[in-house]
């Protein structure tokens, strides 16, 4: 049972209800979560910003190292709804996260994923001195920023207790 129960369009005011829209246009879907934070429009925008983070990524890091990053954090935290929105993302670009092929890019974004959660303040020197070889500033910062912003959705979902997406039921990970 979530401790926090999530909007109902027709009877909640106006500005969620525009907010609720302007998420549909931008994403074309609402999710539980989502659902769930609009009760704070800027919570919900805040939130929102990893989207923002990952269009300022993709010319140096491609979206399958993205996912991986993502879905290790929340694998790590325990989230399932988050684990399984990042299994959908790769089964859809064809990969098969069940047995996923790591490339370089992948293992490095994996092993700084693990480690930001696992102990943020002491990520191994030999991973940060691969990230600045691979990485200019500018995209350093916005990768911590996105894992940042994964962490504190996976840590949402479990406290807040966020109903599983019906629509993520095909992509959950085997029991």
């Amino acid at each position: 049972m979530p401790h926090i129960p999530m909007i109902d369009y027709a009877t909640a005011p106006d500005h969620i209800r525009e907010a609720h829209d302007e998420e549909i246009r931008l994403r074309g879907r609402m999710t539980n979560m989502k659902r769930t934070l609009l009760h704070s429009p800027q919570a919900h925008r805040i939130y929102a910003e990893w989207f923002t983070l990952r269009e300022e990524l993709l010319p140096a890091v491609d979206d399958r190292a993205i996912q991986v990053l993502c879905k290790v954090i929340s694998e790590e935290v325990g989230s399932k709804i988050a684990v399984t929105f990042f299994r959908r993302a790769l089964i859809q670009s064809g990969a098969d996260p069940d047995e996923l092929e790591m490339r370089e890019e992948d293992r490095l974004l994996n092993d700084f994923g693990r480690a930001i959660v696992r102990n943020s303040k002491d990520i191994p020197p030999d991973i940060w001195a691969a990230l600045k070889i691979r990485y200019h500033n500018k995209t350093l910062v916005d990768l911590v920023a996105l894992a940042g912003i994964m962490l504190a959705t996976a840590v949402f979902n479990n406290v807040v207790e966020v109903p599983f997406d019906a629509e993520l039921e095909p992509f959950a990970a085997p029991d």
